[in-house]
């Protein structure tokens, strides 16, 4: 059955099977494994890479959502692989719980978003794989085991696990009681932002940057934890202007114009660094977190130092400013605390975020080629979930724990049910 993901660069036409309880998904495993047979999950195809690309069976795992058990008192919270972040966030909501942190899409699924190592932006908070206190692994042989920390090697290779140790079926979270954030979003200069860097991502719980390729402008975004009682909301003309008109649909007008007449990028940078202005509110965590994205892309986004973040900048901005590539889309800085998962971009070190897109309609290689060189000299990780050209080489020296997590995947798995070409060049086949 045809399948692509949501940017439309990955596509197969595996067999599909969509089981609707857990049990469902062992048996289905255990099948394969008994045939022969290779198996991949998929949630809602937010990644860029083939992480979840199927060349035999694919394992929609849609119906497993929802919560399955909630501890207000501890914040212990059991859900399905398969929810969306957005009906999770929903959910939490009404039980007065929150999410620790968030990235701004909230399409994908839990399972899918931690196993790839999505995040969000806090000098002092991990990835989303951070909040997971425990989860239920269908290993290769088509059997189901709880892992938590009890088992602290499989716990810290399974969080971040790209679907090759086992198929995800629930997670158990460590969230915190509801939060409000007050939003301070503002334009300003490059050259008065990247200097002092380092200060903005430690004056904020959330900070987060988007710099215009083309020109010295930036947006920036700073949230901070408010008061339950303070209520500053947006106005909603004032949202539907920002974040539906100009982000999304003249956003995707403007687009279709540049990739039949990129000299055009140029100045619509220059329009679009200017035309976000300033602007501050109150809102629940998540919903300050979440922005809506209907414009379709492509995006390439790597881990570096926390220290190295302004040359990473720099570097591109010159390459960008010598090649008047059109390149149309902000590129986005963020930042993160130190974790211990094995194949998290955050193992053992502080990084600083930088990711840059493309429209699907527009040509990527080149851009993202020069990226990759640039990072590659900062010993730049790539996230699981979007586009990069390394191998299994390369990836041992970047990830200290990569050759501990292959000798795990050959321990659980040594007739490769679950995997598929992106992971035999990340992994090894």
């Amino acid at each position: 059955m045809a399948w692509s993901n949501w940017a439309g660069n990955v596509a197969d036409r595996a067999t599909l099977r969509c089981p609707r309880t857990p049990q469902e998904v062992a048996e289905e495993v255990r099948s394969a494994a008994d045939e022969g047979r290779r198996v991949r999950p998929v949630g809602s195809g937010h990644s860029f890479t083939p992480i979840a690309q199927a060349d035999d069976l694919r394992l929609d795992l849609r119906h497993l959502s929802g919560i399955v058990s909630a501890d207000r008192a501890t914040g212990r919270v059991r859900v399905l692989a398969g929810t969306p972040l957005r009906v999770l966030n929903q959910a939490l909501d009404l039980l007065g719980l929150a999410m620790p942190n968030l990235g701004d899409i909230d399409a994908q699924t839990i399972a899918g978003a931690t196993s790839t190592g999505t995040h969000g932006t806090g000098a002092t908070l991990p990835g989303l794989a951070g909040a997971i206190a425990g989860l239920r692994l269908v290993t290769p042989d088509g059997s189901a085991r709880w892992v938590d920390a009890s088992e602290p090697d499989l716990f810290a290779a399974a969080r971040v696990g790209l679907g090759a140790l086992g198929i995800i079926t629930e997670i158990e979270l460590a969230c915190l009681p509801a939060y409000r954030l007050r939003a301070v979003e503002r334009p300003d200069a490059l050259d008065a932002v990247l200097p002092r860097i380092q200060e903005h991502f430690d004056a904020h719980r959330h900070f987060e940057m988007y710099w215009f390729p083309g020109t010295r402008r930036v947006q920036t975004k700073a949230n901070d934890l408010v008061a339950d009682d303070v209520q500053e909301p947006l106005a909603e003309w004032r949202r539907r202007l920002d974040d539906e008109f100009l982000s999304n649909t003249f956003f995707g007008a403007a687009q279709r114009v540049i990739t039949r007449v990129p000299r055009t990028v140029l100045p619509f940078n220059e329009v679009a660094a200017r035309a976000l202005s300033a602007r501050t509110y109150t809102a629940p965590s998540h919903e300050v977190f979440v922005t809506p994205r209907s414009v379709r892309f492509v995006e390439s986004e790597y881990a570096v130092p926390r220290e190295a973040v302004a040359d990473v900048l720099t570097d591109l901005a010159a390459w960008v400013e010598r090649r008047r590539e059109p390149i149309s889309f902000p590129v986005e800085v963020r930042v993160a605390a130190p974790d211990d998962m094995w194949l998290s971009t955050g193992y053992g070190r502080a990084n600083a975020y930088v990711a840059v897109h493309q429209f699907t309609r527009g040509d990527h290689r080149a851009y993202f080629a020069a990226f990759e060189e640039i990072v590659a000299a900062h010993a730049g990780r790539p996230h699981w979930g979007k586009m990069h050209a390394l191998g299994a080489a390369e990836l041992s020296v970047l990830y200290p724990r990569h050759g501990d997590f292959v000798a795990l995947r050959d321990r659980l798995d040594p007739d490769r049910v679950l995997t598929n070409a992106y992971l035999d060049r990340v992994l090894g086949a």
